[in-house]
């Protein structure tokens, strides 16, 4: 996709823009997350992780931060040395940043089923197939009682309640879901489905103009 993805992130920096309000609620999300997991060892997936703004201040000040391994993939080069300097910055020696296509099924082979995968920032920029892809492999990626946390727009048309449709075909029950005037939607689900093996070789999604 034709986008500066560094450039994208300095709204964050900005308390009162839509995507401020996105990152608190995903952030919340991640903390709950993390607070229901059960006792011993977490793994942790980021999808097109950016500067890892979802999850790594999360990590950084939450009592289970040394029970997770995570790990956080990002293709842009400036954004991913950003998110392994904050991950430097707050001791997290079990937190990895990968340079590479977070598409990639084999990129996450050596570390599913994980008890929280992030997929936000990705459903508004791909088709409406690959979206009901990502969701269709969030079973293999996602551990049974693990919580995926998602974003989308609300623009017209709105595909949120599909997505909802989505993931409740693969196993999925809702646990939290901003409401449409909320600036961008928010979805947390946990995995209630069998585990299932995460297919080698295949590319989940692509982003699109």
């Amino acid at each position: 996709m034709d986008r500066d993805w560094h450039a994208w992130h300095a709204d964050y920096d900005d308390p009162d823009s839509p995507l401020s309000h996105r990152l608190t609620e995903v952030r919340r999300q991640v903390g709950a997350a993390l607070d229901r997991a059960p006792a011993g060892p977490l793994r942790a997936l980021s999808l097109c992780a950016g500067q890892g703004r979802d999850l790594i201040p999360v990590l950084a000040e939450h009592p289970r931060r040394a029970d997770v391994t995570a790990r956080l993939v990002e293709l842009d080069p400036r954004n991913a040395e950003l998110a392994a300097e904050a991950v430097r910055a707050a001791g997290l020696t079990r937190v990895e940043v990968v340079r590479d296509d977070a598409a990639r099924t084999d990129v996450w082979a050596d570390l599913v089923p994980a008890e929280i995968v992030l997929v936000c920032g990705l459903f508004g920029n791909m088709t409406d197939a690959d979206v009901r892809a990502v969701v269709r492999h969030c079973g293999p990626l996602c551990a049974t009682g693990g919580t995926v946390v998602w974003t989308r727009h609300r623009n017209a048309p709105d595909l949120v309640p599909a997505i909802c449709d989505w993931f409740a075909e693969e196993g999925f029950a809702l646990l939290s879901l901003t409401g449409p005037t909320f600036p961008s939607a928010v979805g947390t689900h946990r995995h209630t489905g069998p585990p299932r093996p995460l297919p080698p070789g295949v590319s989940m999604f692509e982003f699109v103009r």
